[in-house]
């Protein structure tokens, strides 16, 4: 059975990179994480596009593993900011926890009406292969920013994205609901229907 490194220390997201990618895998590669294959090192993000950084986290766990590795970048991206906070959404205004970051979001957004706080979640995914190949897809979601949080899943922005066809924030939905719709699956999906047609 072949390997794959996610590159990604986060826990929450292999768990959703693993339920995504399980019904196109079945049993023909083991995922796993890039601390279970070796990988301790950090990654420097400097990309400006979600696309360079998601090649910069694989392409540096690939070189030091020699296995392929799967990488994903993903962020917010708000109209009424501009785009902001974008490929900074895990570092936004230097801040390290989702919560300060969420009360950022909403303290900036404070006067801004509901019709104008228009959004989206933004995923690429990239593959890297030790003979230098790759693979990348992207896939998004539209919403909106609510003033305040609703749900209890906390992971990132989702208490405060809302999404208008299901009537929830992403926070508010099971795993697969959330999987079903968003960013991250859409990306999947379609780097899914690639990767698996060329092996």
């Amino acid at each position: 059975m072949e390997t794959i490194v996610i590159a990604t220390g986060n826990k929450h997201k292999v768990s959703e990179i693993k339920e995504m990618l399980a019904p196109f895998i079945q049993g023909r590669y083991k995922l796993v994480s890039m601390r279970e294959a070796g990988f301790t090192g950090s990654i420097e993000e400097t990309g400006e596009t979600f696309e360079e950084n998601a090649f910069i986290k694989a392409e540096t766990v690939c070189r030091a593993t020699g296995r392929i590795t799967l990488a994903d970048d993903s962020g917010l991206c708000v109209d009424a900011l501009g785009g902001r906070p974008g490929v900074y959404s895990a570092r936004y205004g230097g801040l390290d926890s989702d919560d300060e970051q969420i009360s950022l979001l909403l303290s900036e957004l404070k006067d801004v009406p509901e019709e104008k706080r228009a959004a989206r979640f933004v995923a690429v995914f990239c593959a890297v292969f030790p003979d230098g190949k790759r693979i990348s897809a992207r896939g998004e979601c539209e919403g909106s920013i609510l003033f305040e949080r609703r749900g209890f899943d906390d992971f990132g922005y989702d208490p405060v994205f809302y999404y208008g066809p299901a009537g929830k924030t992403f926070a508010e939905m099971t795993q697969s609901e959330k999987c079903a719709v968003s960013h991250r699956g859409k990306a999947v999906r379609k780097f899914a229907e690639v990767f698996f047609a060329k092996k």
